[in-house]
């Protein structure tokens, strides 16, 4: 999506240890135009899979789930990374790696929003080393929900965990794909 990769070039911000800075923008300061456009790019991507439900990881995949969800008209479903007083009765769980952060996470769905009926479309604002894509397919395949695909903001191809996950079966469109990242040029995927 050439307005993303426009928008990272522009704002983005290579930090040490590949983390590619897009908090003007994406994840803390959003630009809800580029979001709009996002769900509208996604929905046109997936617009022959009858996805019911999209599934995401709190907090930084929200409001990109939302977009799509919104272009698309169906529900947006969040697992939380922290079981809560909210969140009582059978849940679905897994354990997942924060690239970001650098934690675990055990992160959980409760069983009454997600089902066997359920076609649903992951979505997620970056695809670092896969973790968070293996543990909502994780939780898809606890609750025999069909997986039709994964939408991503931004994916480190450079990291391999996008093709390796492709290998694998797992449908990936990425809005933004970066090929290689320093501190003086991003290179994106053709």
């Amino acid at each position: 999506m050439k307005q993303m990769e426009e928008k990272i070039l522009k704002e983005g911000q290579v930090l040490p240890g590949d983390i590619l800075k897009v908090g003007s923008f994406l994840n803390q300061n959003i630009d809800t135009q580029l979001l709009a456009q996002m769900g509208e790019e996604v929905t046109r991507l997936y617009a022959d899979e009858k996805v019911t439900k999209i599934l995401t990881i709190e907090a930084s995949g929200i409001a990109i789930a939302a977009a799509v969800g919104l272009a698309m008209g169906v529900p947006v479903l969040f697992a939380k990374k922290h079981r809560t007083s909210n969140v009582d009765g059978d849940v679905y769980i897994t354990k997942v790696h924060s690239f970001t952060h650098g934690e675990d996470y055990n992160v959980v769905v409760s069983r009454d929003y997600l089902s066997a009926d359920d076609r649903v479309l992951l979505v997620d604002d970056f695809l670092a080393k896969g973790a968070a894509l293996y543990g909502l397919v994780e939780l898809c395949d606890e609750a025999g929900a069909t997986v039709v695909g994964a939408a991503i903001a931004i994916e480190k191809c450079f990291t391999g965990a996008g093709d390796r996950l492709r290998s694998e079966g797992l449908r990936i469109e990425s809005l933004a794909a970066i090929e290689s990242m320093s501190e003086d040029e991003i290179v994106f995927r053709s």
